[in-house]
């Protein structure tokens, strides 16, 4: 942070006549160091002095590096918020995961969206939107074939957005924060989505603060209250050991994809792997014998971003472990049903060119993520009933992850062993994952009922 001084002497503008023009110089010193300022015109150098005066009668503090009060510093390096938004995620670019950029992305979205001042020839909000998400921060498309009405939008939203100053004011500050709770339709997001844009803006504030935008960062003294959410895993969507199986079935039983799938969910249930990492699983990965108890050894996984945000132009980008340094591994024991899955695997399907397990039927490079999906809704839809499978129930692939870890906690295994199994924290385990499977509160309460002496 700048050095700031008091002390501060004002004195009056000189005229200056030369050859070929004349010169109008305000003088004056902060803290015994002279400064000055030429101008063409008389009005200019009064107007400037009269800045200069005003600060110090109101004893505002003047940076010792220019001379100039800290508000006039300010005014200097005040930008649009569309700008700095990209100066932003412009920033972050180089060093962030592929899906930490589309992050970035949507977040600065929403908020330069909330920033926007309507002076007519407002264009479609979804077309803003778009624009502004996929090609203004996105830093290697912003400036390449842009088609000509998305780069029209962002000329327009360029033009339309409120300084980044703005944001002092605790109405307009308020107004932002309060947007980010809203999706576009006006209806509620995610708690956790709008923690995450929030988490996004009180980052980019403090870059405000590092280029001198602003002198602090406004947010934590703003008195307003962040709408409450829960981490917590919803126990709905947890399913026992025979619902599980069931599912997994089901997957089976769906000719060619799912046969080749039924390994992929089975890693996600009987061995708590997120999906990106058992997408990355390969031959080398595996430690297992002809059958019972085998190891997986996680090195590295590829989450789907989109090839709009990879380096490589692939829908995933390949990354360390999450919590991970590069380098760093993680064991996951395969229990012999998970072990017999994979086996059958191979037999079946061998691996693609580079080792891995799972790959699409037409396409080695990758297992797409909507064959993920669509196959999962399918045998939710076949081992379910119609009002179940219209439940929270195994939503998404993600809840086999869920119920594994579940299964684990409430099966007796220390939360040490099974965080280290799971790639989390004890603490994060504890105030997630540690939830009641599905048909165990009847069990919970018979024990008690016994405990208590009950009949």
């Amino acid at each position: 942070m700048d050095e700031t001084s008091f002390k501060v002497s004002i004195h009056q503008t000189e005229t200056v006549t030369g050859k070929r023009a004349t010169s109008h110089k305000v003088r004056w010193s902060v803290a015994g160091q002279r400064r000055k300022r030429p101008f063409k015109t008389a009005a200019l150098a009064d107007s400037f002095r009269a800045e200069l005066v005003a600060a110090a009668r109101k004893g505002e503090a003047f940076r010792t590096s220019d001379g100039l009060p800290v508000s006039m510093g300010r005014a200097q390096n005040d930008m649009g918020f569309y700008d700095f938004a990209c100066a932003f995620v412009d920033m972050k670019w180089g060093r962030a995961a592929a899906t930490t950029r589309r992050t970035h992305a949507e977040a600065m979205t929403a908020v330069t969206v909330a920033m926007l001042v309507d002076r007519g020839g407002r264009p479609d909000a979804k077309l803003i939107r778009s624009a502004l998400t996929r090609w203004g921060f996105n830093t290697v498309r912003r400036d390449h074939d842009v088609p000509q009405e998305v780069a029209a939008t962002l000329r327009w939203v360029k033009e339309h957005t409120r300084k980044v100053s703005a944001l002092r004011d605790p109405e307009i500050l308020r107004s932002v924060l309060d947007s980010l709770a809203r999706k576009l339709d006006g209806t509620s997001a995610a708690p956790t989505v709008e923690n995450r844009r929030r988490r996004i803006l009180i980052t980019a504030m403090g870059y405000a603060v590092e280029k001198k935008i602003l002198d602090s960062n406004p947010i934590p003294a703003l008195k307003w209250t962040p709408p409450k959410s829960s981490h917590v895993v919803d126990r709905r969507r947890v399913v026992n050991p025979m619902q599980a199986r069931t599912l997994l079935n089901a997957v089976r039983s769906q000719q060619r994809t799912g046969r080749r799938l039924v390994a992929f969910f089975g890693c996600l249930y009987f061995a708590a792997l997120r999906p990106e990492e058992a997408v990355n699983l390969g031959e080398d990965n595996l430690d297992l014998p002809a059958e019972g108890w085998g190891d997986l050894h996680l090195e590295r996984v590829t989450p789907y971003a989109g090839k709009e945000w990879t380096d490589s132009g692939l829908n995933r980008d390949e990354r360390q472990l999450k919590h991970r340094a590069v380098g760093e591994w993680r064991t996951v024991p395969s229990p012999p049903e998970l072990t017999a899955m994979l086996h059958e695997h191979l037999r079946a399907f061998g691996t693609a060119p580079d080792g891995r397990l799972f790959r699409g039927e037409r396409n080695a490079d990758e297992l797409p993520k909507l064959t993920i999906l669509r196959t999962w809704q399918r045998a939710r839809a076949r081992a379910f009933t119609e009002e179940v499978a219209a439940s929270n129930l195994a939503k998404t692939p993600y809840d086999l992850r869920h119920a594994a870890v579940s299964t684990f906690l409430n099966g007796g295994i220390p939360p040490t062993t099974v965080a280290e199994w799971a790639g989390q924290s004890v603490e994060v385990l504890l105030a997630i994952y540690a939830k009641c499977l599905d048909g165990t509160d009847a069990a919970i309460r018979a024990h008690v009922q016994h405990v208590l002496g009950w009949q």
